[in-house]
């Protein structure tokens, strides 16, 4: 099988990515999702890092490069998703090892995301690829 790990930068290649992303992100709508992701790489660098498997979109990633005055630059993974339908084939794993040599390759310190605490099955896979806990995330909705 020939698997190839590449980011989506056309429209059609970000289109690719949406049934697996949804899955994720069920609020996303189709028909916005090019223009939403396209608004994010302009105004916040977003990037997607794809996995696909044969040509079949297998695995996504969104992230950027931040910089933070407590450590530096890092990489912020916004989301990470496989495809339910081929979970625990590794490709998530393969996703955050590339990530990893991205950000090495940046000069970056740190690969960091937010997980909810309900996603435990997340959480699992997060700590055997050697991410830790350390902090607790506050938020407060705006009315």
């Amino acid at each position: 099988m020939t698997i190839d790990i590449t980011h989506a930068e056309s429209d059609d290649e970000i289109a690719a990515t949406f049934d697996v992303m949804q899955q994720l992100r069920p609020h996303l709508e189709n028909s916005q999702y090019i223009s939403t992701i396209r608004s994010l790489m302009a105004s916040d660098g977003l990037r997607l890092l794809v996995l696909s498997e044969q040509g079949t979109v297998r695995a996504v990633a969104a992230y950027r490069v931040m910089n933070m005055l407590y450590c530096g630059s890092l990489i912020y993974i916004d989301d990470l998703v496989a495809d339910e339908r081929v979970r625990s084939r590794g490709y998530g794993a393969q996703l955050i090892a590339r990530l990893k040599d991205e950000g090495r390759a940046l000069g970056c310190t740190e690969v960091q995301l937010i997980s909810r605490v309900t996603r435990e099955q997340a959480h699992r896979f997060y700590f055997r690829e050697g991410f830790g806990m350390e902090c607790f995330h506050f938020r407060a909705k705006l009315p």
